[in-house]
């Protein structure tokens, strides 16, 4: 980053990055060096090419990028965190809320997260320190369904039932959003429903996993015609055309069957 004066942004930033101190004779062509404190000092690289930053300061990037978002005209922000723990969220949001009191965050509960293994981690964990036995679970295997009916997944269920009000409570998460829920419940229920129609069950797979549910619950795509604009097509046709519009709608047309 640039530096116009030492201790701003540009140098709080750079003090991040990981670096080893060189001698000039030591640089290679094409070398990206930098002066700090007095030495001459040369950046770490990835395996990609970027940068690499000290490890275990990415609490502390993450509380800096955010105090100068707000500064720069932020309203929100924006933290992903390695997996759901509301203490993380937490330790970020209140050393940004020291500068910045009422920072405001939205938090992304993304299923990209494995939320029953991170929190069953997370229970198991907090039961071991708390001097709780905890032989009967395999802590790297707690994903199976074996564990489904424990002790110990009935209270980290209960940890992901609250989760968004321990975050708003505790952290003062302004806004909790699910990236791609549809697109994981489109994946899922295409999955079962293929299973059963094109397996014993047949259209009866469809017609009491899907059809059946929508009627009794009200959903309102049942009416596909409907929700697709088949209405205001009729009304355009009617228009026009009066009583010789040939039209989708009617007593008899499939659009109407579910009312």
């Amino acid at each position: 980053a640039v530096v116009k004066e030492p201790g701003d942004q540009g140098d709080v930033y750079n003090s991040f990055l990981d670096v080893e101190e060189i001698d000039v004779a030591d640089m290679a062509e094409g070398d990206v060096v930098f002066n700090r404190g007095g030495k001459l000092v040369r950046p770490k690289r990835l395996p990609s090419g970027l940068y690499q930053f000290r490890p275990g300061t990415g609490h502390e990037r993450c509380v800096f990028d955010c105090i100068e978002a707000i500064n720069a005209g932020a309203d929100l922000l924006w933290i992903e965190t390695a997996v759901p723990t509301v203490h993380e969220i937490k330790g970020m949001m209140d050393d940004v809320r020291k500068v910045h009191p009422d920072a405001k965050l939205v938090y992304n509960n993304s299923p990209s997260f494995n939320w029953t293994l991170n929190f069953r981690q997370q229970t198991f964990d907090t039961w071991e320190a708390e001097g709780k036995d905890v032989s009967a679970y395999d802590r790297s295997n707690l994903m199976s369904a074996e564990y489904d009916d424990s002790e110990l997944s009935a209270a980290a269920d209960a940890r992901v039932k609250t989760f968004q009000a321990d975050t708003a409570r505790e952290a003062n998460v302004f806004h909790h959003l699910i990236t791609l829920p549809t697109y994981h419940t489109t994946a899922l229920s295409v999955d079962n429903l293929a299973k059963e129609y094109f397996g014993e069950q047949g259209m009866l797979g469809y017609v009491e996993g899907v059809q059946r549910k929508e009627i009794r619950q009200g959903i309102a795509c049942v009416k596909h015609q409907n929700m697709s604009g088949s209405d205001m097509g009729d009304d355009h046709k009617e228009y026009f055309a009066g009583e010789n519009a040939l039209k989708a709608g009617g007593a008899k047309n499939t659009s109407n069957q579910f009312s």
